[in-house]
């Protein structure tokens, strides 16, 4: 009789956690995403740890090697399915190590800035004593949000925990408040580094394609610099062919290309529908 009863409270409790997830579910605001993402679908960071017993860090590594697998094909990568599988690992386990390499590789050096930033920010609170987070995060806030006061933060508390290169991380630092460190020549480096060191070979072509993104933007900087000294404020990109500063406008290997902002050159970046608001 107990073990009936037993597997009768069992199964309302199950109901009921049913119930509340779809509850839950249902005022969740409805987001459409863009009609390009096909069949990849992404479990709720709640529902995952149910769906495994509890336990989250099995969550998130199932999660991690899911989206490793399926995210990247014949080197392009569905940027939309990474965002939103990625933010789940995030949400999981912050500390995944995986995640947030990926993520500042794929998402940030992608065109989603913020999103692959906020996953910087989660490991970066989470792994205390990992000097590589506040690093790429550090090199993202001096080249993508011109921020150099926070970068220049997070390069010393990246020398803090990372004491072998706490000498090159503390000068990085200290040339960046001088202002004498070209934002570029910083960026091609770190990312070229990444790249080089990386033995996936998917995950280098995938970084080489960004390598080759960033070298187009330092080559249309330097023609419009050249221009600029010459005829005056650059207004669009067709002026640095016609003055003949370049022989053709680069090509962006993401698809993404490049924008003239406030008299600056700059990536342009992917809007992910939806993402605004993730915390």
């Amino acid at each position: 009789m107990f073990k009936r009863s037993l597997s009768l409270l069992l199964a309302l409790a199950g109901f009921a956690a049913f119930v509340a997830a779809v509850l839950w579910r249902s005022g969740q605001p409805i987001v459409f995403h863009n009609a390009t993402v096909k069949d990849r679908v992404v479990v709720s960071a709640p529902v995952l740890t149910a769906l495994y017993a509890g336990d989250r860090f099995l969550a998130a590594n199932m999660e991690a090697i899911r989206l490793s697998a399926t995210a990247v094909d014949q080197g392009q990568a569905d940027i939309h399915y990474l965002v939103r599988a990625q933010v789940v690992v995030a949400q999981l386990n912050a500390c995944h190590e995986d995640n947030y390499y990926l993520a500042n590789g794929l998402l940030t050096w992608g065109g989603a800035v913020a999103e692959g930033n906020e996953v910087l920010r989660r490991a970066m609170d989470c792994r205390f004593w990992d000097g590589i987070p506040p690093f790429f995060y550090g090199v993202n806030l001096a080249f993508f949000e011109k921020d150099k006061t926070q970068a220049v933060q997070a390069l010393e508390l990246s020398a803090e925990r990372w004491p072998e290169n706490a000498v090159t991380l503390r000068r990085m630092a200290i040339m960046l408040r001088a202002e004498a460190l070209a934002d570029e020549r910083l960026a091609v480096n770190y990312l070229m580094q990444q790249r080089d060191t990386t033995h996936d070979p998917k995950l280098r072509e995938m970084l080489d394609k960004r390598v080759i993104r960033l070298q187009g933007l330092i080559d249309l900087r330097a023609a419009q610099r050249r221009y600029e000294e010459a005829h005056g404020p650059l207004q669009n990109f067709q002026q640095l062919v016609d003055s003949g500063e370049m022989a053709m406008l680069p090509q962006d290997p993401l698809r993404l290309g490049y924008e003239l902002r406030d008299g600056r050159i700059e990536f342009r970046e992917l809007k992910i529908p939806g993402m605004e608001n993730q915390q």
